[in-house]
């Protein structure tokens, strides 16, 4: 049987705090992130809510010669690789450098420093732009990057799959670990939030419309009309657990146990959509039965399609209201990439302290059969939580994360 696989360091740049401890102290609580776009001038566009990462200066983390050189997405990720690193007790040359790999998801790339440097195209000539154009946008940027800087010679790639990419680069490193690797970083990053990101996912047509932060994004409600962008995500350290004992690891967050993922049908074809068969999928390779889960972090697409579907799945599989589901993301918005990852550091934290985060500003419409952990946490046992998530174009990805003792 194989070794299990451990999360042994977690890194985490969210609207809610940069840190394990300062994301964990706003999350437990419930306290809102939302607020008015201020990275860009959002006032002629129909959405102006985001769920921003204040505070944050690159050339207080990162070589100055880095920074230019650079998208915000990058900084933000190389920044939550560093904490990650040094949460798992990991110093350069500690290690086989081949032993050690990198997977990243990506949504957008770099769209922030892709904008900048068309707008000097255009404005100015091609001259003007950056030699760095050719790879701060690329969606295998981060992987690159954090690589190069932590000195990571094994195997590296980048998954895209919209918001399911941060579970399905997980279960990417997961395969790398099986094959022989001893630690895989992994996670994933967006920052959305400049004009080019912003028409993007405008003219995805489910963003919301709402000015009131409070009531914006919100998710197995009666008055869910789409979500709110976020920016951010989270870097965990994987490893087998007989190359984290080895090696001497200090802490232990959790195992990833379990992962499924499949592919929605044709729209039309009147077939279930496939987060059901995801979510046992995952089971299954976890040898976990449904009963054994204490809390699911839900996808939360806010929308009543997308909401109905999930919550039939849930239903589904657990039965009505039968375990605690919580979208802890309402605090922060969507992610992209970035949001999976968050939900599992959330859950491998409320393992910790035995508590669940809430999902803010919901009323729970009666037309979903779910026990929402809404407005306030909740303190419970968790051994065992499942983390869902969609990306646009049929993706379906959940993970199985439990306790270690």
């Amino acid at each position: 049987m194989s070794a299990r696989i451990l999360v042994t360091g977690i890194g985490v740049a969210a609207p809610s705090g940069l840190g394990v401890e300062d994301f964990w102290s706003v999350t437990r609580i419930g306290k809102n992130a939302i607020g008015p776009v201020t990275r860009f001038d959002a006032s002629a566009y129909p959405s102006r809510l985001a769920g921003e990462i204040h505070g944050f200066e690159p050339k207080e983390h990162l070589p100055g010669r880095l920074v230019p050189q650079t998208d915000r997405v990058t900084q933000l990720a190389l920044v939550a690789a560093d904490c990650a690193f040094a949460d798992a007790g990991i110093e350069p040359g500690t290690i086989d450098p081949y032993a050690m790999g990198v997977v990243t998801a990506a949504g957008a790339g770099g769209f922030e420093f892709a904008e900048n440097e068309l707008r000097k195209l255009w404005s100015e000539g091609a001259k003007h732009v950056s030699a760095y154009q050719s790879f701060a946008w690329f969606y295998a940027v981060n992987s690159g990057q954090i690589s190069i800087r932590n000195g990571l010679r094994g195997p590296a790639g980048v998954v895209i799959s919209d918001q399911a990419g941060g579970l399905d680069a997980l279960a990417q490193a997961r395969r790398q670990l099986r094959k022989g690797s001893k630690l895989i970083a992994t996670g994933g990053f967006d920052a959305p939030i400049c004009s080019l990101g912003w028409a993007s996912h405008l003219h995805g047509g489910l963003m919301s419309t709402s000015d009131e932060p409070e009531r914006a994004y919100l998710p197995f409600d009666d008055a869910a009309a789409g979500y709110v962008p976020g920016e951010g995500g989270a870097m965990l350290i994987l490893e087998d657990e007989d190359s984290a004992r080895d090696r001497g690891a200090r802490t232990v967050y959790g195992e990833f146990a379990g992962y499924g993922a499949t592919l929605d049908p044709k729209p039309g074809s009147g077939r279930e959509p496939g987060l059901r068969r995801a979510i046992d999928v995952a089971l299954t390779d976890a040898a976990c039965h449904p009963a054994e889960v204490d809390v699911v972090f839900a996808d939360g697409a806010a929308t009543p399609r997308l909401d109905r579907e999930e919550a039939e799945a849930i239903t589904a599989v657990f039965g009505p209201r039968a375990v605690p589901v919580t979208v802890p993301k309402t605090m922060t918005g969507r992610i992209n990439s970035g949001g999976a990852p968050i939900d599992v550091v959330s859950a491998v934290l409320s393992m910790r302290e035995g508590l669940i985060p809430p999902t803010t500003n919901v009323e729970l419409s009666d037309a979903y059969d779910l026990d929402l952990v809404a407005v306030r946490p909740r303190t419970a046992s968790v051994r065992t939580a499942l983390v869902l998530a969609r990306g646009r174009g049929g993706f379906n990805s959940a993970v199985v994360v439990r306790a270690v003792d």
